[in-house]
This record gives C-alpha cells, sequence and structure tokens, in this order.
C-alpha cells in the first residue's frame, strides 16, 4: 500500500528536478561545483607533473624546466601526434623535440659547453653547472625568499652564460617556437619583443631586459637597417633566423642548428634553483608609455600549462591560434596551454577574417582562441553561406564586447563563448565559464577558494583606492564599480618587471583589508552584479571624470557600439581648456555603406547616456589605431585633443543650446577658448 502511495510521488521527482533545474541560480551552482573540481583536478595533476621532475634523472631530459620536461614526456606518450599546423605542412611532437634540441644545441655551443660522452652516454652536455631541486624544496624556499621581481639586469655583452637574455623578433611562425623551446633547455631567458617595434622603443625593450643576444626574423632585417649601428653599440651577438643575405655581424642561426645533433639534453641545464625564478619576459603593450618587460616565472609557465584544462578543452581537440607569439594569450595561453593537454594547435601567421573560416574546416578546428577584436573583425565581413558550415565549438579569449558577442553567436553557432580576464604580469585570472554573455568570470566563494580577489572603492580624481579612518580599503557593494585587487602570496606572487623598481611602483597595495597585508593592484575596474557575475568596467588610466562625475569609456563605447552605422568606436577623455576634468570625445569609423546621422546619434545619447556621459567630441576616421594585440591607442589621441586646426578630419561638438552635434569650425574653437560658449 505504502508503494501505492509513493508512486505517483517517484514519478513527479524527475519532472520536479527538471523544473529546479531550469531555476538559473541552480544551474549556476551546478556550473561552479563543475569548474571547482576541474580545476583542483588542474591543480594536482600539474602538482604530480612537478613532482616526476624533481624526482627524474637530472641527467635525463625530465630532469630541468616545465617547457623541456612537457615535451620530453609528450615525446614519449604520442611521438606521432601533431602538435603544430602552419601553411599546410604538420608538425610532430617528436620533431617540435628534434628541432628545438638542435637549437639549444647551438646556444650551449655559444656558451661553451661541449660534449661529455662520459657523463650520459654520448648527449650529455659538459659537467652540470647546477643541479636539478626537488619542487617541494623549491615552493619551500619561495614560500619564504623574498620577491626577487626588481633585481638588476646584467649589461649587454657578446658572451652567454647561465640566464643570459636573448631577444627573439619573430613573427607567429614554427621557428619561433624552436627557438623558445630550445632556449628554456640551454637554461638562456628568452625576451619576445613585439614584432613593430623599431629605433627608440625597440632599443628601449633590448636595454631593459638586458638582452645579450638578437634573433632576427629575415624579412624584418631592412627595417632594421636604421637601428643597427645602436644594435653594434649594444654589443649584441646578432643572429638572422633564415638565410640571407644579411647585413655584417649577423649569422644564420637556422644553420648552425641544423649542424646540430637532435638527441635529448640533460635537465640540470634548465632546472630553476627556485620555481620563482625569471624564466622568460614578456612586453607589456605600451599603449600609455613604453613597454615594460614582466617577469614570467617558472610558476607561471607550469600553471598555463591548465589553462585549456580549466576551458575544458581536451587531447582531441584542434586548437585554431592567429594571435602574436609575443604576447601572453598567444604563447603562455595558446602554446604552453596546448603543451598542458597534448593537443594539436593550427598556427596562423597573420589573422585573416575573410579566410578563417576555411580554416577551420580544412584542419577541423574545434577551439578558436580569440582577443580584443577579432570576433568583431569576422561579424563585419559580408554573410557567406559556410560561415556555419565548421566544427568549432567553443571560442575562448578576452576582451569580447558584449554587443558583438550576442551577434557573433547567433551568426555563426551553435558554439559556446568562454572569456576570460589576466593580466600578463598579474597574480589573478577569471574563467566566465557559465557563459553568461558580457560577463568576464564568476565571484562565487568557491572561486575564492583557490584564486582569490577583491574588488575595492577607486577614486578616479585621486587615482587613489578610497580608504576608512583604519587606512584600511573599502569593499565595493554589488553593482558598483570597484578596483580589482588580489592578494600576493607564494601560490599567487607579482614578480614585476625588469629594470628599476620604479616601474613597479602602484602595482602593490600595502594595508588592503588589515595591516601589513600586500595586494596586487590589476588597475581595472569590474562590477560583481546581483548574480556573482564579474563584468570589465573600465582601466582606471581609461575611465576620466567630468561635471563631478566619472566617465567609463567602455561603458559608452558599449552604447554608441549598439548604432548600427558605426562599425568601430573609441572613447576617451581630451582636455578642455578653463574646465575641470576631461571632457568625453569619440573616434568613430562608419560601416559601410552608411553614412554618419548625427541626429539618429544624439537621440540614442539622449536615450542611453547620462548627460555627463555624452561625448562631447566626435572625430570621423577611416581606420582606427591598434596595437599588434588590439588593443585600441588612446594616448596620441587624447593628445591631439580637437583644434580643428590641427586635426584634419571631420570634428563635430555637441552644441547644448541647439540639443544636436554641429560641425566644429575653427571659429566655434576661439569662441570655445574665450569662454564664449560652452559645452
Amino acid at each position: 500500500m505504502a508503494a501505492l502511495l509513493l508512486l505517483p510521488l517517484l514519478l513527479l521527482l524527475p519532472l520536479l528536478l527538471l523544473k529546479l533545474f531550469r531555476w538559473p541560480w541552480l544551474r549556476w551552482l551546478i556550473a561552479d561545483l563543475a569548474f571547482t573540481v576541474r580545476a583542483l583536478r588542474c591543480k594536482r595533476a600539474l602538482q604530480a607533473k612537478a613532482a616526476a621532475a624533481a624526482a627524474a634523472d637530472p641527467r635525463g631530459p625530465e630532469g630541468g624546466c616545465s617547457l623541456a620536461w612537457r615535451l620530453s614526456q609528450l615525446v614519449r606518450e604520442c611521438p606521432g601526434r601533431t602538435f603544430l599546423i602552419h601553411q599546410g605542412r604538420h608538425y610532430s611532437y617528436a620533431q617540435a623535440e628534434r628541432e628545438s634540441n638542435r637549437v639549444a644545441r647551438a646556444f650551449l655551443r655559444v656558451r661553451g659547453w661541449k660534449e661529455d660522452p662520459n657523463l650520459d652516454g654520448g648527449d650529455g652536455i659538459g659537467a652540470p653547472e647546477k643541479v636539478a631541486r626537488g619542487a617541494g624544496d623549491m615552493i619551500r624556499e619561495a614560500e619564504h625568499a623574498p620577491s626577487k621581481g626588481n633585481e638588476a639586469v646584467p649589461e649587454g655583452g657578446n658572451s652567454l652564460e647561465s640566464g643570459s637574455v636573448v631577444a627573439l623578433l619573430l613573427p607567429a611562425t614554427p621557428e619561433f617556437l624552436w627557438f623558445w623551446f630550445g632556449l628554456a633547455k640551454a637554461g638562456l631567458q628568452a625576451a619576445f619583443v613585439p614584432t613593430a617595434l623599431r629605433r627608440g622603443p625597440l632599443l628601449h625593450c633590448l636595454r631593459s631586459c638586458g638582452a645579450r643576444a638578437l634573433v632576427v626574423a629575415p624579412e624584418f632585417l631592412e627595417s632594421l637597417e636604421p637601428d643597427l649601428s645602436d644594435l653594434k653599440d649594444l654589443q649584441l651577438k646578432l643572429w638572422a633566423a633564415g638565410p640571407g643575405p644579411h647585413p655584417e655581424g649577423f649569422s644564420d642561426l637556422l644553420a648552425e642548428a641544423a649542424t646540430e645533433g637532435e638527441g635529448p639534453l640533460p635537465g640540470y641545464l634548465s632546472a630553476p634553483r627556485n620555481i620563482l625564478d625569471t624564466c622568460l619576459y614578456i612586453f607589456t603593450s605600451g599603449t600609455t608609455g613604453l613597454p615594460k618587460a614582466a617577469r614570467i616565472s617558472h610558476l607561471k609557465v607550469l600553471q598555463c600549462q591548465g589553462f585549456y584544462q580549466l576551458c575544458d578543452v581536451h587531447q582531441k581537440d584542434v586548437i585554431y591560434l592567429t594571435l602574436p607569439l609575443y604576447h601572453m594569450a598567444g604563447s603562455l595561453l595558446g602554446i604552453v596551454g596546448c603543451l598542458g593537454i597534448g593537443a594539436t594547435v593550427v598556427l596562423k601567421t597573420k589573422f585573416s577574417a575573410s579566410q578563417f573560416w576555411e580554416d577551420c574546416r580544412e584542419h577541423g578546428v574545434t577551439v578558436f582562441q580569440y582577443i580584443g577584436e577579432l570576433c568583431r573583425y569576422l561579424v563585419n565581413q559580408p554573410p557567406s553561406e559556410e560561415e556555419r558550415n565548421h566544427g568549432v565549438r567553443l571560442a575562448v579569449g578576452s576582451g569580447l564586447r558584449p554587443d558583438i558577442w550576442n551577434r557573433f553567436v547567433q551568426r555563426f553557432g551553435p558554439l559556446q563563448v568562454l572569456e576570460t580576464y589576466g593580466l600578463t604580469e598579474g597574480n589573478v585570472a577569471t574563467f566566465n565559464y557559465i557563459g553568461y554573455p558580457g560577463a568576464v568570470g564568476r565571484s562565487s566563494w568557491l572561486y575564492k577558494l583557490f584564486s582569490p580577489f577583491s574588488l575595492i572603492r577607486y577614486d578616479v580624481a585621486s587615482g587613489e583606492p578610497v580608504r576608512d579612518d583604519q587606512g584600511l580599503c573599502v569593499p565595493v557593494p554589488t553593482g558598483e564599480a570597484g578596483l580589482m585587487v588580489a592578494p600576493v602570496n607564494q601560490g599567487a606572487p607579482f614578480l614585476g618587471y625588469a629594470g628599476s623598481p620604479e616601474l613597479a611602483q602602484g602595482k602593490l597595495l600595502q594595508d588592503v583589508f588589515r595591516p601589513g597585508d600586500v595586494f596586487f593592484n590589476t588597475g581595472d575596474l569590474l562590477v560583481c552584479d546581483a548574480h556573482g557575475f564579474l563584468h570589465f568596467h573600465d582601466r582606471t588610466g581609461d575611465t576620466f571624470r567630468w561635471k563631478g562625475e566619472n566617465v567609463a569609456t567602455t561603458e559608452v563605447a558599449k552604447v554608441l557600439g549598439a548604432l548600427d552605422f558605426l562599425q568601430e568606436v573609441n572613447v576617451y577623455g581630451v582636455t578642455v581648456p578653463g574646465q575641470e576634468g576631461r571632457a568625453g570625445m569619440a573616434a568613430l569609423v562608419l560601416r559601410p555603406p552608411h553614412s554618419l546621422d548625427l541626429d539618429r546619434f544624439y537621440a540614442h545619447i539622449a536615450e542611453f547616456l547620462p548627460p555627463y556621459a555624452q561625448p562631447r567630441f566626435l572625430r570621423i576616421q577611416e581606420s582606427l589605431d591598434t596595437t599588434e594585440t588590439f588593443k585600441q591607442q588612446k594616448v596620441r589621441l587624447a593628445g591631439e585633443g580637437f583644434n580643428p586646426n590641427t586635426v584634419h578630419m571631420p570634428l563635430y561638438v555637441l552644441d547644448q543650446t541647439a540639443g544636436a552635434y554641429v560641425p566644429l569650425t575653427p571659429a566655434w574653437y576661439d569662441a570655445l577658448l574665450a569662454g564664449q560658449v560652452r559645452i
């Protein structure tokens, strides 16, 4: 009888569970739990790999730095699996190992190492210069050792010693990887130089990281001609990454490597003394000044091996990578993340929106890594019948605007977008593993167990965090923009930049929540909404103050981007004579074949933006300048201002009296300077 009474309840249970699962908070909780489990598994796997390396014979190939032993492991497990596809050529993991071994031996020969057949069967390289340390020992030492983030960088020289810096000025090609891996195996530090830099900025980068040598792609040699005398003054050893003709002083590194053996190298050559030791340098974008050389530790490289595992990408996936390898997203997340799971990466030297989906179909791509505006370039392409005929299931990256997000998924789906947030030199990262449109991550207590962070109140006018009567920082409530900070500790250090300690000024905050604590300052303002999702608000240097209110450039750009006749928008603040703060200005690129509709523009901003956030000035351009990592250039535009006598392109100003945008003429500009008009 009791069974008969329970039968209706049992029949209703699936319906009840289905209804509960429709509740968003329950789905989000399940996703939080799933990601936490994945993160813990990833952490244990990385610890096991490090322990195996520590226990390995230091004379063997698996006793060195994480890049060296991970590649060696993959060669042992799956030597024939395709690691890299580039311009139709396939390279297996075994080929990557052989090519990087040859390069490493070429570097070691310059260091003066000689083969010692009595050491390890004919493939050893001399007597150990340093003994591989156990992973546990290194981590324990790191817990008590002070950060070495700003130690002095040695002066340049023509010789290479253990730990010397070799700068790579190379496009995204297989050779970039062979040189990078070879440097790591030889116990040398790579510095990834942005390929567009020349003259002063290039020399600054080489000096700041203390480079002893420079490897240049042959196609860059002609543009480097004006810099040759300065490069020689730095006493750099100069290599070309391919055959000549070469300028005087350059030799062909690939030719030198071709004469070397391809056998494995002993791990002690690359084993760090401390897991927080610097293993390479990646330069910041330099959008607000000269680039800075961010120190990347062996610990960070190890952690990046788990990136794609956290994104739920698997060994059988094929990853499409069209980002510069000198950027963290391309090298550490794309390449090192691929090594972490043993997958295949399709490397594209230069992004092509018109060829993107064709490449994806040809190579069976399942995962696409994006940054900045790549997805916007794709949605701006003319429609094609083949654009949904692909196998891409996941797009992972950062910087995808919410308006582009929806257009991208609707047009090219079904696929998942996994937006992430992080900084090259930072110690915190977030993942929007739920796929909530417009968010960069979650602020759940589960996530903060292994990646803690906080949002604190920030004063845009002073450029400093707001502090209470006790001198401590103030957390922001839900829905308010706050400065993201993360505690600095042995598991999440901040190593700073090469060169002067002043370069890291402001990146560390003390006495945040209690006296003596230290937090990393991301310099970014984020908002946590009522559902626990994090949204990027603006960079502290981009947010400006006008009419006593804070204006977030990203928020204004998002509103303007909803207009169908605008293709690109760049919002920034400009100084106005006689006015406090900065007024909003927008550089606009029209979407062909549309024309500028000022009436619609004004009606749109009047409806969706408060008066203080409405751009006072408009600047119409054919294109917008960006860095090679698709970050918008704002400093130069702000410096040029809105003077029609010097800015030779269409300018408009918001006439408050008329309630409309009107052409900004020299007469109007003079009237503004004289205080005869208001904005």
